[in-house]
């Protein structure tokens, strides 16, 4: 990409009533963004969608002085920018309409045949949540996936700061410019981050970590992601919105349930009561939805550690159904010569352990 096609870019984004969907009209239309400024306005006119008011600022000068302001400033630091037609900008996120035609990135980061997902929620974290974090990165971490967030308070940095731990590349979503870092006291994590993944936004070094930003930032977290994993949240939250922006880019949603009455799981709880959210109580459940597969030899060593895990008698009914396959639970309790009182309890431990999964007719199969 030539320097011109990005300052071009640049003056695209930051004309008024010029959004995403319409500046990627005119790209298509003229075929690069430069090429914008030199049609003519007539021809530009004839695009659908494409009216007087919005091409009134298009040729001036103030926006392409304060394009090529950011564009210096960004060719003089460590940011490199990604029209959405280049191979680096992420691939899930090329195919939303709305998705931004410039992105800026810091880090090392990697997402080409990567599996992808994010994980939200409150700045409100629980220690029920913080703890379904750790272990659901812990559990995920043989699948080798990127883990993105909104670097915010509680459910956001908890997810990056765990995948971290667990060698995972993880990337921040940002809603202000990377000259700066909100809140500020995330700063001291910067440099893990950078190290084992990066940050991206769409928003310049004069932009401000400003309400609105938020709710815009939360379409790239869904939108460069296959699947939002939302871990506790109010009635009202980012999380619920992000849960929202990804059902509507047809991406799959999970959201994990919390006790009735729980300030910080009643969205959650929404989201499933209302059949917006797979329920999920592990990372199993999410690896089996999304049909991915593990390296055998992972799978083993994942197995191995889940085994070690389970009581005497949920060893013997795990392995039952390792070799049976689906099983009603009185062939269970049967079979595995247990009393069904305690059959029953057994698979609930081991539900909240990921290690079966239940089906409709009390039918139960190994994970």
């Amino acid at each position: 990409m030539t320097n011109n096609e990005h300052i071009a870019a640049l003056r695209l984004q930051n004309i008024p009533h010029i959004g995403n969907i319409t500046a990627k009209k005119l790209i298509a239309h003229c075929g690069s963004p430069s090429a914008v400024f030199s049609d003519k306005k007539k021809a530009l006119l004839r695009i659908e969608g494409v009216g007087e008011y919005t091409l009134r600022g298009l040729f001036n000068s103030r926006y392409l002085d304060a394009a090529l302001e950011e564009y210096n400033y960004v060719k003089g630091s460590d940011i490199r920018m990604q029209l959405f037609s280049d191979p680096d900008y992420p691939e899930y996120l090329k195919h939303c309409p709305d998705g931004p035609i410039l992105l800026f990135a810091r880090g090392r980061i990697r997402l080409q045949d990567q599996k992808i997902i994010s994980v939200v929620g409150t700045r409100n974290m629980t220690e029920f949540g913080r703890s379904f974090c750790e272990r659901f990165i812990e559990e995920i971490a043989a699948l080798n996936p990127v883990i993105v967030s909104g670097f915010a308070l509680g459910v956001d940095i908890c997810v990056h700061k765990a995948a971290i731990k667990h060698g995972l590349q993880t990337i921040g979503c940002l809603a202000h410019g990377l000259n700066q870092i909100y809140p500020r006291i995330h700063s001291r994590y910067m440099a893990q981050v950078v190290d084992n993944g990066g940050f991206l936004t769409e928003f310049w070094s004069t932009s401000q970590p400003e309400r609105e930003n938020f709710l815009r930032r939360n379409r790239i977290i869904a939108g460069m992601t296959q699947a939002t994993v939302v871990v506790e949240s109010a009635e009202k939250g980012g999380s619920l919105v992000t849960a929202d922006l990804a059902a509507g880019y047809n991406r799959d949603v999970f959201a994990v349930p919390g006790r009735p009455g729980d300030r910080f799981s009643v969205g959650t709880n929404n989201l499933i009561k209302q059949q917006k959210a797979h329920l999920i109580t592990s990372a199993a459940d999410l690896i089996y939805l999304l049909n991915w597969t593990l390296d055998p030899a992972k799978e083993r060593s994942v197995q191995k550690r889940l085994f070690v895990e389970l009581q005497e008698s949920e060893k013997t009914i795990y392995q039952f159904l390792l070799q049976d396959g689906k099983q009603q639970l009185d062939s269970i309790a049967i079979n595995c010569e247990l009393p069904v009182f305690k059959v029953s309890s057994a698979l609930l431990e081991m539900e909240m352990k990921g290690v079966v999964r239940c089906l409709p007719g009390k039918v139960f199969e190994a994970v």
